[in-house]
This record gives structure tokens, C-alpha cells and sequence, in this order.
């Protein structure tokens, strides 16, 4: 089982975290658009927790639209700089980096 999916941190890190970057229209209406927020530019959170993420951080979690997820998401790689920095943030011990 992949570290993530007992953890979540990256995902309820920051509401300004999950924004779109590079990715094209086709991609982001892949997105379906309850998770995307009013402005279009980033998915939706609760707080600072992005919609999509289902379940209880630093226990289990997965996300709603893995398969379509966007850039910033898929970027961040367990135990690297912004893996530690939500770790640190939702009070989990660092990962080591792959």
C-alpha cells in the first residue's frame, strides 16, 4: 500500500496548494465540477482540505479523482520537500524520500 493512502496531509495542507497549472481544457473537464472551485482555477476545499479527499488524514485516506487529479497533485512525491512540509503541518513524522 502506497504511504499515501494513510496519510493525506498534501491534500489538507492549504486551500492555495491544489491549484491548476499546466493543465489544458480537456484535462481540467475531466474534473468533475463539484470538486473544482467558483473561479475554475483550483480544486474546491473545505478549509484548507481539498474536496476530493476522502477519509481521515494520517490514518486512510484516497482521493476521489485519482485518475484525473491534477498537475500539483501529482507532483508531489512521498517523502519529498512538500510531503514533509504537509507532514510536519498535520503533526505526522516525515517519510523517507524515495
Amino acid at each position: 500500500m502506497s504511504p499515501c493512502q494513510s496519510c493525506g496531509a498534501c491534500c489538507a495542507y492549504s486551500r492555495d496548494w491544489p491549484r491548476f497549472t499546466i493543465e489544458d481544457d480537456a484535462a481540467l473537464d475531466l474534473i468533475p465540477a463539484r470538486f473544482v472551485n467558483a473561479r475554475q482555477s483550483a480544486m474546491r476545499c473545505e478549509g484548507e482540505r481539498c474536496a476530493a479527499l476522502v477519509g481521515r488524514v494520517g490514518e486512510a485516506t484516497s482521493c476521489a479523482v485519482y485518475a484525473v487529479r491534477p498537475e500539483v497533485c501529482r507532483v508531489c512525491m512521498p517523502g519529498d520537500a512538500e510531503c514533509a512540509m504537509a507532514r510536519r503541518r498535520h503533526g505526522l513524522p516525515p517519510l523517507p524520500e524515495n
